[in-house]
C-alpha cells in the first residue's frame, strides 16, 4: 500500500470513529510525524478526504476536521433517501434469495441480544454486512460508489449523536421489514421499508443533536456568566 493510501486509510478512520473531532487542526508538520510519513503523502491523503467533505479549510488554522450542522444531516438524507431506495429496490429485482435468508436470520438474533451482551460496534458491524449485501445484489458499481461516500459521512453522524438503545431496537425491526421486502422480491415494499427507516433515523439524529446543541449553549452561557468581572 502506498503511504498516501495508508495516511488516507487511518486519518478517514480516525475521522469517522471520532478520534479526530469536528474542528481538529490538521497541520501538516505534526500529522507527518504523528503519521511517520514526508508532507507529500499527508497532503495526497488530506487532498483526498477534502474532496470527500470531511476535511475542509479553515482561514488561518490551515485545514480541520469538517463540522457537521443540522442543515449537513438534513441534505445528507435527501441524497441517502434517493441512493439507497434505489439500492433496496434492485436488491429485491435482483437479490439472491439465500443470502438475505441467513442475514435475516443474524439481523433476528440481534434483535434479541440489543441491551444484552451486543456491543454498539458489533451491532454497526452487522448493519454493515446488511449495506453490502444490498450493494452486492443491487449490482450497480455506480451506485455503490455514490453510497460509499454518503455512509461515510452517515457513519460519522452516528458517533457525533448519541446511541439510544430504543432507537437501535426500533432500527433493527425495520431492518428484518428491509430484508423480509428483498427476500419476497417485492420493488415496491423494499423502497417503503428503507423510506420508513430513513425518516425515522432521521428524526432520531435531529433530536439527538438538537439536544446536545442546547446543552452546549447552556455549559456556554453558565461558563460565561460565572467569569469574574473587570
Amino acid at each position: 500500500m502506498r503511504s498516501s493510501d495508508r495516511v488516507y486509510e487511518t486519518l478517514r478512520e480516525e475521522i469517522l470513529d471520532g478520534t479526530l473531532a469536528p474542528g481538529a487542526s490538521l497541520a501538516e508538520i505534526e500529522q507527518s510525524e504523528r503519521l511517520g510519513v514526508s508532507r507529500t503523502p499527508l497532503r495526497e491523503a488530506l487532498s483526498r478526504l477534502q474532496s470527500e467533505g470531511l476535511v475542509t479549510a479553515k482561514g488561518g488554522r490551515g485545514l480541520v476536521v469538517a463540522s457537521v450542522s443540522l442543515d449537513d444531516v438534513g441534505e445528507l438524507f435527501e441524497i441517502r433517501e434517493a441512493l439507497e431506495v434505489k439500492a433496496a429496490r434492485l436488491a429485491a429485482l435482483r437479490r439472491d434469495r439465500a443470502v438475505f435468508e441467513a442475514l435475516r436470520a443474524e439481523v433476528e438474533t440481534t434483535a434479541q441480544r440489543l441491551g444484552g451482551d451486543m456491543s454498539l460496534r458489533a451491532f454497526y458491524e452487522q448493519t454493515a454486512r446488511m449495506d453490502a449485501a444490498i450493494d452486492d445484489a443491487a449490482g450497480n458499481p455506480y451506485l455503490v460508489s455514490a453510497l460509499r461516500g454518503v455512509r461515510a459521512h452517515v457513519a460519522r453522524i452516528r458517533r457525533l449523536s448519541r446511541d439510544d438503545a430504543s432507537r437501535l431496537r426500533s432500527a433493527t425491526q425495520e431492518h428484518l421489514m428491509i430484508l423480509d421486502a428483498i427476500i419476497e422480491g417485492s420493488e415496491t415494499m423494499a423502497a417503503h421499508a428503507t423510506e420508513l427507516h430513513l425518516h425515522r433515523s432521521l428524526t432520531s439524529i435531529l433530536a439527538s443533536m438538537t439536544v446536545d446543541a442546547a446543552a452546549d449553549q447552556m455549559s456556554s452561557t453558565f461558563t460565561t456568566s460565572q467569569e469574574p468581572s473587570l
